[in-house]
């Protein structure tokens, strides 16, 4: 075992896991921050999606080892209140219909309005692509972003 020293959501935590083992176990079953989820393992829906250093990135695959001093924002640190323009977006229109993917297509709305605060609807689709909704929500998760995209600067 190694010891880890990660800044998640604003806060210094310690880590004693196997270099290999991936952040999203370390974030679920070590520090007990449950909100970003499980959904293939192999980074193919998106479930599981983490910012590092602001970049939307699946922590299902990458290994704690891999994070060194970058910060890491969860589901539970995009907003003190959950008053994020895209999560006040998603509850605008009303996405979630199961809700398992949400924390995900949450984190890489999020991260894509802070990189492009203004995306075209190709660059919303073709971002927001990579993240599968077993509903089906596709069309409210687009009018979600432009919402949100309406409401930043």
């Amino acid at each position: 075992m190694a010891s880890f020293k990660l800044t998640i959501n604003n806060r210094a935590y310690d880590a004693d896991v196997e270099q290999d083992t991936p952040l999203l176990w370390v974030l679920r079953d070590n520090l007990g921050l449950v909100g970003t989820k499980y959904g293939c393992g192999i980074a193919q829906c998106g479930a599981c999606t983490v910012h590092l250093d602001g970049k939307a990135v699946r922590s299902c695959v990458l290994p704690v080892s891999a994070v060194g001093k970058a910060k890491v924002t969860t589901i539970e640190g995009l907003s003190e209140k959950g008053d994020h323009p895209v999560q006040k977006a998603w509850d605008e229109v009303d996405v979630a219909q199961c809700g398992y993917c949400q924390a995900g297509q949450i984190m890489t709305a999020a991260a894509l309005l802070k990189e492009n605060p203004k995306p075209s609807d190709e660059q919303i689709v073709s971002t927001m692509s990579g993240n599968i909704c077993r509903c089906g929500t596709y069309h409210r998760i687009r009018e979600a972003v432009k919402v949100a995209a309406s409401k930043t600067n």
